[in-house]
């Protein structure tokens, strides 16, 4: 006898359990399949950061602050740990500092310039040497990537009934039915493939047509710091600029391109934009790059880390730069879309491509999706 469900969600990272949970909220019977024993993926190789700075003005912007609500009610109901650290955006640059002031004079997202004597004052991490200024937002978070998805999955199980299946690769979908490795089978109404990086084992005709790319980056753990911060915000440095969409408007972002291609085209050649993220536990994470497509391999690049770490140093201090790990995480990210969405002819709706903003933008995606399905819960 085949189990059915109202909804089955394959793909157990945080864009599948985002739709698996809009879906339990609204009372549905929801299954959801992930072929590793916990997610592996770019969920839990990430800073950790929801990021609604990063997200143009519009209804990217709402969405991301839409997921940031749905983040905070997780940690309210002890879900998740989530804390509300803001971000601030260093210049230690005049052409990074007019995009600053452009963005800002915008009011389109909710944000402050920072004096260089006010952004040290929030933030221990910030070099003053040479800093002209900051930007401060006070909608990021912060989480644990490495847990968040385990946590969420076992309360979806514990608390909304969801039947989750770990270590059960899905091989085929067929008109509702739904086919593991292990034989077993499975029946919904409503058929969602949240498949991340994976663009070869469910429908690989309708992603090799989709203009998704891949994408990997490498990222770094230092040791713990002798005193660290509590709350401290998120640090990204002017090479940022130029990777978010929400500043690719401000007159003065062609400045700073202008000004990395000629004296550093090698950060362009690895697409580094450097970040840090300071953890209750005092541990930073730092990143990253981008290599696309034919470039990446399974083997890191010492050169992108050292180049990114000589980024670093510029714009933030550290008391101990031990680093006590290092990974890559790869996604699937679409070259002018910020997330891939479609039908397939079988009724399957497949959701993939979110690019960097997983976790910014995956419960706003859900939350959406079944609005627009079923109307609100």
């Amino acid at each position: 006898m085949t189990d059915s469900y109202d909804v089955a969600v394959i793909g157990g990272g945080i864009v599948g359990l985002a739709h698996a949970w809009q879906a339990a909220r609204r009372k549905l019977r929801v299954l959801l399949l992930e072929r590793t024993l916990l997610a592996q993926g770019a969920s839990v190789r990430n800073f950790g950061m929801i990021w609604p700075i990063g997200q143009p003005a519009g209804e990217l912007y709402s969405l991301a602050l839409r997921s940031r609500d749905l983040w905070l009610e997780l940690h309210a109901q002890g879900v998740v740990e989530v804390e509300q650290c803001g971000a601030i955006h260093l210049a230690h640059h005049a052409d990074e500092m007019s995009v600053l002031q452009e963005f800002a004079d915008r009011r389109t997202h909710e944000c402050l310039l920072l004096t260089p004597t006010e952004v040290t004052e929030k933030s221990t991490l910030a070099n003053p040497e040479e800093l002209l200024g900051g930007l401060l937002s006070p909608t990021e978070l912060r989480v644990d990537p490495r847990t968040a998805s385990s946590q969420i999955a076992a309360w979806l199980a514990e608390c909304h009934n969801v039947a989750c299946r770990f270590e059960t690769p899905v091989i085929k979908v067929d008109v509702g039915r739904i086919t593991a490795a292990d034989g077993q089978n499975w029946h919904a109404d409503r058929i969602i493939v949240c498949s991340g990086s994976d663009l070869q084992t469910l429908y690989p005709d309708v992603l090799s047509h989709s203009g998704l790319q891949l994408c990997k980056l490498q990222m770094l753990r230092t040791v713990s710091q002798p005193s660290a911060q509590p709350g401290a915000p998120h640090i990204a440095s002017g090479l940022t600029l130029r990777h978010y969409t929400s500043f690719g408007d401000c007159p003065s972002l062609a400045a700073v391109r202008a000004r990395i291609q000629n004296d550093s085209p090698e950060l362009d050649r690895y697409g580094i934009h450097v970040m840090a993220s300071q953890r209750p536990a005092g541990d930073v994470i730092l990143g990253d790059s981008h290599e696309y497509g034919e470039d990446i391999t399974p083997f890191d690049k010492s050169e992108i880390d050292d180049l990114m770490l000589r980024e670093l140093q510029r714009v933030i201090r550290l008391k101990d730069w031990t680093i006590a790990e290092r990974w890559h995480g790869v996604y699937a990210k679409h070259p002018s879309m910020p997330v891939f969405e479609t039908v397939t002819d079988d009724g399957v709706h497949i959701v993939v491509g979110t690019g960097g903003a997983g976790m910014t933008l995956a419960f706003g995606l859900a939350d959406r999706a079944w609005r627009q399905w079923i109307g609100d819960s």
